[in-house]
């Protein structure tokens, strides 16, 4: 199930999501090269992805990982010991690999990040999404220590928005896009089954990969990261929640209900 909106009002326009993803795409053009210069995007990912084997010193110097071809010539990422490691955490989180990575990251954040910044504010919103993002980062490099792999991607920060707007909004009805074969199918869905069903995913996916963890080559995908940031955005959403605007949001959504399904006048 993909998601494409939700039936769940704002009371102000949500300026931090929007800046959030004005950001990443922002980086993915001016920094990556939008996907189009291939030793471009493989040299950004090398420098600035988060190889867990760097920060966790476990990872032997040297070791190198193939990162593409060009004109016969092999592209290799070496795990060093660069300063710039120690900020990877946070700089993996705006760089992406490639379109579909991307996008299906800054839909995600669109659909959910709006409403879940409306129930903290845009500071705290801001603050939330970074702190999801490092514990994100903390339980990969937990799982796969010794990996020299770079690992980029917003996943593990917005995972932490989707846990917070579990806890938030359960019960708002999530229009979502079901491909079957060619023929696309358009169907509403309560945000919790749409939320539990990702995380179910991204536990399954996590066991099957158990046997790789502790591996020098895991953490092709870190879903792992994913798992993490989902339990932090449910532990830590208390925490950030302004408790005024989700009770006047809660409001505003009993009265737009009470609006169309009140009986007509006839």
């Amino acid at each position: 199930m993909i998601p494409i909106s939700d039936d769940n009002p704002t009371l102000r326009t949500p300026v931090m999501t929007w800046a959030i993803l004005l950001a990443t795409i922002g980086i993915w053009f001016v920094v990556q090269g939008g996907g189009f210069d291939a030793f471009r995007l493989a040299a950004s990912v090398c420098e600035y992805g988060m190889v867990p084997g760097e920060v966790s010193h476990q990872a032997a110097l040297g070791t190198q990982v193939p990162m593409g071809q060009h004109d016969g010539k092999f592209w290799a990422c070496s795990v060093d010991a660069e300063p710039i490691n120690f900020f990877t955490p946070i700089t993996s989180m705006f760089l992406h690999g490639s379109w579909a990575h991307l996008l299906g990251n800054c839909l995600f954040l669109w659909v959910f990040g709006n409403n879940v910044e409306d129930s903290m504010g845009r500071v705290r919103f801001l603050s939330f999404y970074v702190v999801c993002g490092l514990v994100a980062a903390g339980a990969h490099i937990a799982f796969s220590p010794a990996s020299p792999i770079p690992t980029v991607g917003a996943s593990g920060a917005i995972s932490g928005v989707l846990g917070a707007y579990l806890l938030l909004y359960p019960r708002v009805r999530v229009k979502v896009l079901i491909p079957i074969i060619i023929i696309p199918w358009i169907v509403h869905v309560r945000a919790w089954v749409v939320l539990l069903m990702w995380f179910a995913w991204q536990v399954l996916s996590g066991i099957e990969m158990l046997g790789q963890l502790r591996s020098e080559v895991s953490g092709g995908v870190a879903v792992w990261a994913h798992v993490g940031g989902f339990v932090a955005g449910l532990l830590l959403i208390r925490l950030f929640v302004n408790r005024d605007l989700v009770a006047r949001r809660t409001a505003l959504g009993d009265a737009k209900w009470a609006f169309e399904h009140e009986p007509q006048a006839r």
